[in-house]
């Protein structure tokens, strides 16, 4: 059975959750691939996709990369023998060159690490990290006026061709 691949969050898809917010804030500049150490009851409420990524960060600490205010809500059935913390902090497994990379740009003025999206590669759940820079808000509008412009597109476009 092949399963769907893309970035649409249906059924049978690979993205978990996304970090719509960051495309909007910042300038991806690089994108990196991390794992993620769970919890048994993490990944049953990740199959249910009960996760967000809002207001999530990455931190660098000894070495490590850790994943911070990321929102996996446990559920009832699945984590009944422990006590289940949502809001946890959860380790990034990357390679020590990637860690060192994203170090040293992070002490840099302006630049931060944040996690794009939480999706599945075969049965591993995966981490989208990117070096981002800030946007100004003239950049903000700008990109909402080619939101804009795009869906008004669209809609011209189809009305075209239903005539």
């Amino acid at each position: 059975m092949a399963t769907k691949k893309g970035n649409s969050k249906g059924p049978g898809s690979s993205v978990i959750a996304q970090n719509k917010k960051a495309r909007f804030e910042y300038h991806i500049d690089e994108t990196f691939e991390a794992g993620l150490v769970l919890a048994g009851w993490e990944v049953k409420s990740l199959r249910a996709g009960k996760a967000q990524l809002t207001d999530t960060y990455i931190l660098i600490r000894n070495g490590e990369a850790f994943l911070l205010g990321s929102h996996i809500m446990p559920l009832n059935t699945a984590s009944t023998h422990e006590i289940a913390d949502p809001t946890r902090t959860r380790k990034l497994l990357l390679h020590r060159k990637e860690i060192a990379k994203i170090f040293s740009v992070t002490q840099d003025k302006g630049h931060t690490c944040v996690p794009l999206k939480l999706y599945w590669k075969r049965n591993k759940v995966k981490c989208e990290l990117a070096l981002v820079t800030g946007k100004k808000l003239h950049d903000k509008r700008a990109t909402e006026k080619d939101r804009d412009w795009n869906r008004q597109k669209g809609r011209i476009m189809r009305e075209h061709n239903k005539a």
